[in-house]
């Protein structure tokens, strides 16, 4: 048996969970948030116990590795750091150089390093994660596992745009897509629902950032995010696919920055770009209820783009045998799911059972479709950590 800790190292967070591998128990989890603040928020759970939260300044991410290392020893929930056998970090943006995860070494994090202005946000936040505990614990060995790593195997004419070819061979500019390991898990569990001979999967990731995934053989054939998380579906608070000529418009009739209009399409766009009111769901959902027609509008937007998705993808996949529901909204909203099945029913025809549909929510797994649907449709509570851990445990070769 071995401990290990699953990390996702953002520019103001530090997410973790650690597991018993590899039984795949959760022993504990918890975040530092706000870090470089006065009033930052630190807080662990033991995973049959109650959790303890603590408002604190935490002025970097070296004090929340050390923090949550203290905590783990100060509250028993291990007896000694050198239980720790293999840490693995979450990396959004591994590029064209890796397709699978790989140990973090020189080599690696001076790729993972090259890429940062793929993800400046991202990419940089997982560095100084793992830089972290490196300098806590230099002696465990450490892995990164890519977001992009399930998409690399999509074909050049799925990933390239049509812009000069030399801006994808100086700047390397395509489709990369994000959430792979969620995906991945996601094709692994869809196996269970699928008959004899059948292989074709779309998979709907949808939480505050949302993408789909076309899938084949347990491979990526097609996802909806691009060169960054920006494309694809609109979202919580960006705007996915966009006529490109918008930016410089917008930019002559405003005034704004390119920047500023940029950051705009990242987090005013979206559901709380449209509703005017939130970028979550429940909120959207509420007023939508209550008769907002703004509201109203949102969703209706929402669900024709994750439409348009799972149509190109049922073409592209010349058919599909499952569609997947995943992620805070896809495992938790009834009304959403509802409401994105009803805008490809007819042409696809699909069929929710309402009753599996209104139940399935709250970590819960199954069928929501009804018998009678040409393609069954599935919740699938995802687990991106427990992913980590078994690369750790596969990489490191632990026992």
């Amino acid at each position: 048996m071995a401990k290990v800790i699953a990390v996702n190292a953002g520019s103001s967070s530090l997410k973790f969970k650690l597991f018993e591998m590899p039984e795949e128990k959760v022993i504990c989890s918890g975040i530092a948030d706000r870090i470089g603040h006065e009033d930052a928020i630190f807080a662990i759970k033991p995973a049959n116990g109650e959790k303890n939260e603590t408002i604190c300044n935490i002025p970097d991410h070296t004090i929340a590795v050390e923090m949550l290392l203290e905590a783990l020893v100060d509250e028993g929930i291990v007896a000694s750091l050198n239980e720790i056998k293999g840490i693995g970090h979450r990396i959004v943006q591994g590029g064209a150089y890796f397709s699978h995860s790989e140990e973090l070494n020189d080599r690696t994090e001076k790729l993972i390093e090259e890429l940062i202005p793929l993800a400046p946000l991202h990419n940089a936040a997982h560095l100084i994660g793992f830089r972290a505990f490196k300098k806590a614990l230099p002696n465990v060995r450490q892995i990164a596992v890519f977001d992009t790593a399930f998409h690399q195997t999509m074909e050049p004419q799925d990933y390239l745009y049509a812009c000069p070819m030399e801006y994808y061979e100086k700047y390397k500019v395509r489709r990369y897509g994000a959430h792979g390991t969620s995906h991945m898990y996601l094709a692994q569990c869809a196996q269970s629902y699928l008959k004899k001979g059948q292989n074709k999967i779309i998979t709907c990731h949808i939480g505050s950032g949302a993408s789909l995934c076309a899938i084949k053989d347990c491979k990526c054939v097609a996802t909806s995010m691009g060169l960054t998380p920006l494309a694809g579906i609109m979202m919580g608070t960006r705007t996915g696919d966009i006529d490109p000529s918008v930016m410089p418009y917008l930019v002559k009739q405003t005034g704004k920055s390119a920047e500023e209009i940029y950051q705009e399409f990242n987090k005013k766009s979206g559901l709380l770009g449209i509703s005017g009111i939130s970028n979550d769901t429940r909120d959207v959902e509420k007023a939508a209820l209550e008769g907002d027609e703004r509201a109203n509008l949102a969703i209706k937007l929402y669900a024709r783009r994750v439409a348009d998705y799972i149509g190109q993808y049922y073409v592209r996949l010349g058919g599909c045998d499952l569609i997947v529901f995943s992620a805070g909204v896809g495992e938790n909203s009834p009304y959403f799911r509802k409401a994105m099945i009803d805008e490809v029913k007819e042409a696809l025809h699909i069929e929710l059972n309402d009753e599996a549909n209104n139940t399935m929510v709250r970590g819960k797994e199954g069928i929501i479709s009804s018998k009678d649907s040409a393609i069954p449709v599935v919740v699938i509570p995802t687990d991106e950590e427990v992913m980590i851990a078994r690369d750790i445990v596969s990489i490191l070769k632990l026992k």
